[in-house]
């Protein structure tokens, strides 16, 4: 039976210590009241990790940057909770250009993330997606010096591939300690990629974004989200909290970012670490969630 270790876990090479479980911003917004109830209900989870970008907001009123910017209204309402939780967020997307790392830009990215979430130190600043304008060296230089400059604790990778992640590391002076992946039943290319692979090869945690396929999987309509609610149906929980143990039994022990703005939503996917899965079982969500059989 493959289980899940729900003891806290370092982040990477670093001496961060994170959950099991993550907690992500990308639809964060609203009044700092409703703010504050999400994010206590994810600390009351167990969640540790919170993950946002500069980018999550663009497509609300308030406009690029808005959801740092809310959850650093939260944290000035409630300073106590900045101690209970690991920051992470990422920078490098920006509408119009789309993708943004050199220098100058990134220098600046980093201030004003820190400027909105009022904090004076990031846990895990990631490059959120390639910039294929600007070589590895000078975003390598960039974040070697946003460590050094005591701004950011460590560094990681969204949405980079393994030849990506060996161009960036062979010029920085530090570890890339995360890559974040979209990973689920329905986007399997991490297991075939070599971004899986290479994590654990890295020693790199893996933080993976939609874990739920973007919801289709947990209404039971889609023959894995039917498997999962199956899965979840023996362990007392329901399908979403199956599929967030699905993607954690990877011996890449990848982290789920829970996406849900709901606070029961939030609490609930806790129990994804008491559901345990044969090879049999994972194998068959894996080929239902793919529509082929494996050969």
């Amino acid at each position: 039976m493959l289980t899940i270790d729900p003891a806290p876990r370092a982040l990477g090479a670093s001496d961060i210590l994170v959950s099991p479980l993550a907690w992500g911003m990308w639809r964060f917004k609203g009044s700092v009241a409703n703010g504050r109830t999400l994010v206590e209900a994810a600390l009351d989870a167990g969640i540790t990790l919170f993950d946002t970008a500069d980018i999550y907001g663009t497509d609300t009123p308030a406009g690029f940057g808005s959801a740092e910017a809310l959850f650093g209204d939260v944290l000035a309402e409630a300073p106590q909770l900045r101690d209970r939780m690991v920051i992470a967020t990422k920078g490098g997307i920006r509408p119009g250009n789309p993708y943004r790392s050199d220098a100058p830009y990134l220098r600046q990215a980093v201030d004003d993330s820190l400027a909105r979430m009022r904090i004076e130190r990031i846990d895990l600043y990631q490059i959120h997606r390639r910039d294929f304008l600007t070589h590895p060296q000078e975003v390598a230089a960039s974040l070697t010096r946003m460590v050094a400059d005591g701004k950011v604790r460590a560094v990681g990778v969204s949405n980079h591939s393994p030849a990506e992640v060996n161009a960036l590391q062979a010029f920085l002076d530090h570890p890339i300690v995360s890559t974040q992946p979209e990973f689920s039943p329905l986007h399997t290319a991490p297991l075939y990629d070599g971004t899986l692979d290479q994590a654990m090869a890295r020693g790199m945690t893996v933080l993976g974004w939609s874990p739920l396929g973007g919801g289709r999987l947990t209404d039971g309509s889609h023959p894995a989200g039917a498997l999962l609610a199956e899965q979840g149906a023996r362990f007392g929980v329901d399908a979403a909290t199956a599929a967030l143990s699905w993607s954690m039994v990877h011996p890449a022990r990848i982290i789920p970012i829970v996406g849900s703005q709901t606070p029961d939503r939030i609490r609930a996917a806790a129990d994804a670490v008491q559901v345990g899965w044969t090879h049999a079982e994972w194998y068959a969500v894996l080929q239902a969630g793919m529509g082929a059989g494996l050969p």
